[in-house]
């Protein structure tokens, strides 16, 4: 198993070189090594125990696949399997599918890494790969937003690199279960940089804007999949360093309720998936036990949503209320939208359900409210007026999205012992209620919150607010023990 996980790690960048010489291959190669990876999580699916792989064992230098990297593993092989297929016919170049591959692929070393400095290089070039996206269209426009992007995400990186050198000064060892016996600055540095990297609280104010502006394949891409690797590593910790887990439970908690808070009045339909991408990485993070589940259907359901986004006569959530869209695009939304709100037969049911059982008390509030706040934000996609013309969507929308909509069925077996009639009758009154809430209130609303928390020159300042807060949590984390 050793040697057919080395192979499956360098893979997608061995493929990524070869679109390069056999171009006229691109998307064949790329769909290949997506769909290798997605054999792969199957197979970590049914192993007895993890598989660890030791690089350098003297410094902590390891690789670790287990069922929660399964999860990841699975969710980067089907985002990235359905963006492949939507841009089959759409003439991207070989440079396109080769940057994806390597997302891929470096999204797949990121999801194996049990240590900083394995995760650092991974990071850093999903990072790269993502930005060359990004700018893909060559506009002014994304040539900014990509700029603004790599901007961020390498100064958090910083911070991050610095976290990992005093991991190490004080453990002899990069691993994870260093930050153990890490000081407090080390635990801050660290977790600002993961938690810019997921777009995770107010150090993740930059993804609203980037995922909203970034061609619909990509967004699909970034808020699927890609967050992700700065959310797993963060799940990771918390599994196997005690006094983590309650630091990384407040971030899930409150980023959950900051996501859904500007969502919910949020007019921009892809903007407002992109809040809701920061709200739902907080449900990842509220109960890490589980949390490999919900990234599945999280990943699932929003690519789809991002894909369908781009198949709506408009981003105007006000200007849609007056114009009714094709049948099927409105059946495609609903489906997505009905699991994201946990509705029973979707996997977003299950999620839901096996995340708040896995909560410690003093979050249930908080995430009550975040998931009352998710049933009103898409009660605006389930009561859009339908019957419109059939639109004639792009040749790989309907493969795509069906590929993700098929998923959230399947994975819905993933947990089949939530359905009894108090799992049931909870989350369709939460539900109920959100949809109330939106006829009475939320659809006649005409309030737009400012912007100013994402503009540039505000993000780096957020970052420097959310590692002084990070320390002091870490510092009283500490003193407790």
């Amino acid at each position: 198993m050793n040697i057919i996980t080395i192979s499956w790690i360098g893979l997608p960048f061995f493929v990524g070189f070869v679109i390069y010489l056999l171009p006229q291959l691109d998307k064949y190669l790329a769909m290949f090594a997506a769909l290798a990876s997605a054999l792969y999580a199957f197979q970590l699916f049914a192993l007895p125990a993890p598989v660890n792989l030791e690089l350098l064992d003297r410094f902590g230098v390891t690789l670790a696949v287990d069922r929660l990297s399964a999860y990841f593993i699975l969710t980067n092989a089907l985002v990235t399997v359905a963006v492949i297929l939507y841009c089959w016919h759409s003439g991207k170049t070989a440079f396109f599918y080769a940057q994806t591959i390597i997302v891929h692929g470096s999204l797949n070393s990121a999801f194996a890494c049990t240590d900083f400095i394995s995760l650092y290089v991974a990071l850093e070039v999903s990072g790269i790969a993502a930005f060359l996206l990004i700018a893909y269209p060559r506009t002014d426009r994304s040539i900014w937003v990509a700029l603004r992007y790599l901007f961020v995400s390498n100064t958090a990186m910083l911070f991050y690199l610095v976290g990992a050198v005093l991991v190490y000064k004080a453990s002899y060892s990069f691993s994870f279960a260093g930050l153990g016996k890490a000081p407090p600055e080390a635990v801050a540095l660290i977790f600002v940089g993961l938690l810019v990297k997921g777009g995770i609280f107010v150090s993740g104010l930059w993804l609203p804007l980037t995922h909203s502006e970034s061609e619909t394949p990509v967004s699909a891409l970034l808020s699927g999949i890609v967050v992700k690797a700065g959310v797993y590593p963060l799940v990771k910790c918390a599994l196997m360093v005690e006094q983590i887990d309650p630091i990384v439970r407040v971030f899930g908690v409150g980023t959950a309720l900051l996501g859904v808070f500007y969502a919910v009045f949020e007019k921009d339909a892809k903007r407002m998936l992109a809040f809701h991408t920061v709200s739902q990485l907080g449900f990842i993070l509220a109960a890490p036990e589980v949390g490999g589940f919900y990234a599945l259907t999280h990943g699932l359901v929003k690519s789809s949503l991002f894909l369908i986004a781009g198949a709506l006569p408009s981003r105007n959530l006000k200007d849609l209320q007056y114009k009714p869209i094709d049948s099927r695009i409105w059946m495609a939304l609903a489906i997505a939208s009905f699991s994201i709100s946990g509705f029973p037969m979707l996997s977003g049911f299950g999620a839901k359900v096996l995340t708040m059982k896995n909560l410690v008390p003093w979050q249930v509030i908080g995430m009550n409210v975040a998931a009352l706040g998710t049933a009103i934000s898409f009660a605006k996609f389930i009561f859009l007026p339908r019957g419109g013309e059939q639109h004639q969507a792009k040749p790989g929308f309907w493969p795509a999205t069906i590929i993700l909509l098929v998923g959230l069925f399947v994975a819905n077996f993933i947990y089949y012992d939530a359905y009894n009639i108090g799992n049931i009758a909870k989350p369709l009154v939460t539900i109920a209620l959100g949809w109330w809430a939106y006829g009475l209130f939320f659809q006649k609303s005409v309030l737009k919150l400012p912007r100013m928390l994402e503009q540039f020159e505000h993000l780096i300042g957020f970052m420097s607010l959310c590692l002084i807060l990070l320390f002091w949590m870490a510092l009283g984390s500490t003193n407790l023990q």
